[in-house]
C-alpha cells in the first residue's frame, strides 16, 4: 500500500492494486459559500493537476461540501471513473455528469475486485445530513485503512469492522462559529488510536493553504501536531505517528 497526500483533504491511496483518488482538490480556488465568506489557494501547486494525474480506478468521495467535493477538480476529470461517495456528494457528481456512481450510507459496502469499501458514520454537518469515513479492506492482504476527515466513530469503527493498520484523520481541530468543533483534536485522535489501535497514523485535514474571507478569522484551532505527538507517546501505544509532506508518497508494508 502506498499513500501520496496531495493537500488539505486530498489523497491518492494505491490499495488492492487500485489506484483511489480521494477528496481531490486540484485546481484553485477553493470557495466554500461564497468568495466574501471563505476563499482559499495551494500555497505550492499540487503535486498533480487534473491532466498530470496517474491512471485512477476510482474517485472516492467522503463529503458533498467543497473542500472534499470539490467541483471546479470535478469538471476536469474523466466522467467514466467510478465514483463512491456520500449521498451529498453523489447528487454533485450525478449533476456533473459522472456515470458510474455509488452512493453508500453508513454501513453499506463496496465491492472492486480485492477492494472492499464500507461508510462510516462521518459528520453531521447539519441536521440529518451525516456524511462518510471509509473502511477500506484489501482481502489479499490483511490490509485495513480507516478514513475520516472529520469526526471518528471510532467505537462503532471497532465493535462493527474490527482493528486498523493504517488510520488517516485529523489531529488539529476546529471549532466554527455556530456550529461547535466540527472536526477532532488532539484529545479525540488520541481516544481513535486506542480504540482501533492502527499500526501508524496520519493526520489529514492539514493543508498548506492560504485562505481568505471573514471564515478563517472567526474559525478557531483545537492542539497542534506537537500536542498529538507527546499524547500518543505518552499513552504507550505501539501506533506510529507518520506526517508526510504534501506531494509525498508512503509506502506501508503488509
Amino acid at each position: 500500500m502506498k499513500l501520496t497526500r496531495i493537500d488539505l483533504n486530498s489523497w491518492i491511496f494505491y490499495f488492492a492494486d487500485k489506484t483511489i483518488l480521494v477528496d481531490p482538490w486540484l485546481v484553485d480556488p477553493l470557495v466554500v459559500g461564497a468568495p466574501w465568506l471563505f476563499k482559499a489557494y495551494h500555497t505550492v501547486p499540487p503535486i498533480y493537476t487534473p491532466t498530470s494525474l496517474p491512471s485512477v480506478d476510482l474517485i472516492l468521495l467522503s463529503q458533498g461540501l467543497d473542500d472534499h467535493c470539490h467541483q471546479p477538480t470535478l469538471k476536469q476529470l474523466d466522467r467514466a471513473i467510478p465514483v463512491v461517495a456520500s449521498a451529498t456528494a453523489a447528487k454533485t457528481v450525478r449533476r456533473l455528469g459522472y456515470t458510474r456512481v455509488t452512493e453508500l450510507a453508513p454501513w453499506q459496502t463496496f465491492h472492486l475486485d480485492a477492494l472492499q469499501i464500507t461508510a462510516v458514520r462521518g459528520a453531521e454537518i447539519q441536521p440529518g445530513q451525516v456524511e462518510n469515513g471509509y473502511y477500506l479492506i484489501d482481502a489479499g492482504r490483511s490490509i485495513r485503512l480507516y478514513y475520516e476527515p472529520h469526526q471518528a466513530a471510532a467505537a462503532e469503527v471497532k465493535a462493527r469492522l474490527g482493528g486498523v493498520t493504517v488510520a488517516i484523520a485529523p489531529i488539529v481541530g476546529q471549532i466554527f462559529p455556530l456550529l461547535g468543533q466540527v472536526i477532532m483534536g488532539p484529545e479525540q485522535a488520541l481516544q481513535l488510536a486506542q480504540i482501533v489501535q492502527p499500526r501508524y497514523y496520519v493526520p489529514t485535514t492539514l493543508g498548506d493553504i492560504q485562505a481568505t474571507g471573514l471564515l478563517p478569522g472567526l474559525i478557531k484551532t483545537v492542539g497542534s501536531i506537537p500536542e498529538f505527538r507527546d499524547r500518543l507517546l505518552a499513552s504507550g501505544l505501539e501506533t506510529q505517528l507518520l506526517l508526510p509532506a504534501p506531494g509525498e508518497t508512503l509506502e506501508i508494508a503488509a
